[in-house]
């Protein structure tokens, strides 16, 4: 379990693939790496239910929105 204060960045994720035929859970591994550490990278086995990542992928896609501004509007063109 990592203590407190330390700081970890996530680097990737690797092979998550459905563990059931109806697709509720998920297993990968992620590439993280303690930030200020010498240590290579460490990788996590990992596992996900469905609503989790679908909780995730809401999250991320309204913060990624956010962090880029709303998309301006294409500029008018005159009519022939």
């Amino acid at each position: 379990m990592a203590g407190h204060g330390e700081e970890w960045e996530i680097l990737g994720i690797r092979q998550l693939a459905a563990t059931d035929e109806r697709a509720e859970e998920f297993a990968g591994t992620l590439v993280v790496h303690r930030l200020g550490a010498e240590e290579p990278v460490t990788t996590v086995r990992v596992t996900a239910k469905r609503t989790v990542l679908t909780e995730m992928e809401a999250y991320l896609a309204r913060l990624l929105q956010r962090s880029r501004g709303r998309p301006r509007p294409e500029p008018r063109r005159p009519a022939d």
